[in-house]
């Protein structure tokens, strides 16, 4: 028997504009396009967050701009 590793294909990256936590021994961080907020607050010890950049795979958000979107429903 023949057995062969199949070649991975590459997953493109690009720098992406991610929102990181300023606690130091908090690994939370979440991309910009995802965040419902403009300054958002960990979701994980509810820290401020920082902006900052990461190498990510491409992702596209077909959601539009999600901080635009308004939240919650009005009750009359």
């Amino acid at each position: 028997m023949n057995y062969r590793k199949k070649s991975l294909e590459e997953i493109p990256e690009e720098s992406t504009s991610i929102w990181a936590c300023t606690k130091e021994d908090c690994k939370g961080w979440m991309r910009d396009n995802f965040a419902f907020e403009h300054e958002p607050t960990c979701r994980l010890c509810d820290s401020p967050m920082v902006r900052d950049s990461k190498m990510l795979p491409i992702l596209n958000n077909s959601n539009g701009d999600l901080k635009a979107i308004k939240k919650g429903v009005q009750i009359d």
